[in-house]
């Protein structure tokens, strides 16, 4: 949590910088940017929950040797995702941004910041991959301290180079901290052993099946992510206006912040489900579950009492704008209720992930995104012609409607297994 939260600070600092000393165009383009980088978060994030799930699976069945080799796998997974993107982003770039409807003002800083996003993609990636590998063995303090690093390198940087480079030098920032933290998790992984997992490619032997169950967990979760950055590009779209695209993204790296607690809980999960499930300990596998949603939806409803009444309160120290503080502050007083569901469907996809059903996830998903919010979000505004209100709204709808269907799927699967 500690890790992802100082990674969540920098953005948070990266975006005021960018608000309130490049402008409101530079924060668009940063918000029309968001969705096309968040599908590479999601692609390899959700193959990185794969790996570890697969990893947590085979250590709770003592095959340490499989861990190494899926650990082995995953890294080499990595590199063509990253060879992926950055062909796929150099030739299709400008398109995934004017489809969403930026202008031609946005679209030249947006095209700079994600060109050079684009070509440290690797790093990234890699990067996602160790820490995947480390949370598949319960380790959590070194990929917390290397992300400081990480972080902190980045907030000295961010300064002096948007000052010089704009919304470009921000960019430039980003990637540079993203190689540190990867060089660093090689050095320490693979010349000084840090870890309980170990890799040895001179004794490397491909496997089919690794990739295969890899895929199998991952690909939902994969396919689950780029569904709903699909579904921020049709938001952006459907808001119409710049202003209104920058409240929807500020308020969302807001609230990333204060949901990282929830998104740790759900990705601990997923580990210490898979290790207990491996090792057919059904009895803690329910009683981590109950733990876990406990706790988050303690931390859920603090949350959401302090966005209701204090979000008027922080938004005006990332922008200027008095039009995107009212959106943004609207924003919040709506998904607040959205919350507590938006919990526990992010709590049951990855306990199902753990228990290795990880399909589940992506069809949830895509109820919620395709099949309801957008839609809906779609019919207020340009059918009934109401007000970007009702598009807050129509997302919340979904999240009621899409998380009592996971809870309802993870506690049947439960339920299955107790009785194996």
């Amino acid at each position: 949590m500690f890790g992802m939260m100082v990674q969540a600070i920098y953005m948070l600092v990266d975006t005021a910088f960018i608000g309130r000393w490049v402008g409101g165009s530079a924060l668009a383009g940063l918000g029309y940017v968001f969705p096309i980088m968040f599908i590479i978060l999601g692609l390899t994030f959700g193959l990185g929950s794969g790996v570890t799930t697969v990893i947590a699976q085979f250590i709770g069945q003592n095959e340490k040797k499989k861990a190494d080799n899926a650990a082995e796998h995953s890294l080499l997974l990595g590199i063509i995702i990253s060879v992926f993107i950055l062909l796929i982003g150099y030739s299709q770039g400008d398109h995934f941004i004017t489809v969403q409807g930026a202008s031609e003002e946005v679209l030249g800083d947006a095209l700079k910041y994600f060109h050079i996003m684009v070509t440290g993609s690797c790093f990234m990636i890699i990067s996602i991959f160790f820490r995947s590998i480390l949370s598949g063995e319960g380790e959590a303090i070194f990929p917390m301290k290397v992300m400081a690093i990480g972080t902190i390198s980045n907030i000295i940087l961010d300064p002096p180079f948007i000052h010089f480079w704009g919304l470009s030098g921000a960019a430039i920032a980003t990637v540079l901290s993203q190689a540190t933290v990867t060089f660093i998790f090689i050095y320490m992984m693979f010349f000084r052993h840090h870890t309980y997992i170990r890799f040895a490619f001179n004794d490397f032997s491909f496997n089919p099946a690794v990739i295969k169950l890899i895929f199998k967990l991952g690909i939902p979760a994969s396919l689950s992510m780029v569904i709903m950055s699909l579904g921020v590009s049709v938001f952006n779209r459907i808001l119409g206006t710049s202003d209104a695209v920058a409240a929807y993204q500020t308020a969302g790296r807001i609230e990333h912040l204060f949901f990282l607690p929830l998104i740790s809980i759900a990705t601990a999960l997923v580990s210490l489900v898979g290790m207990f499930y491996g090792n057919k300990r059904t009895d803690l596998v329910k009683k981590i579950i109950l733990y876990g949603i406990s706790r988050s939806m303690i931390i859920t409803i603090s949350v959401s009492v302090l966005f209701f009444f204090f979000a008027e309160n922080f938004i005006p120290l990332f922008t200027k704008s008095d039009e995107i503080v009212d959106l943004a502050v609207s924003y919040f007083k709506v998904m607040v209720f959205a919350y507590p569901f938006v919990t526990i469907g992010l709590n049951s996809g990855r306990i199902m992930q753990g228990m290795g059903v990880a399909y589940p996830m992506l069809v949830v998903t895509s109820l919620r995104v395709v099949v309801i919010s957008a839609p809906l979000a779609w019919y207020f505004t340009r059918v009934l012609g109401k007000p970007l209100y009702f598009v807050w709204l129509a997302v919340l709808i979904s999240s009621m409607i899409a998380s009592t269907i996971s809870f309802t799927w993870m506690l049947t699967i439960l339920k299955r297994i107790r009785t194996m």
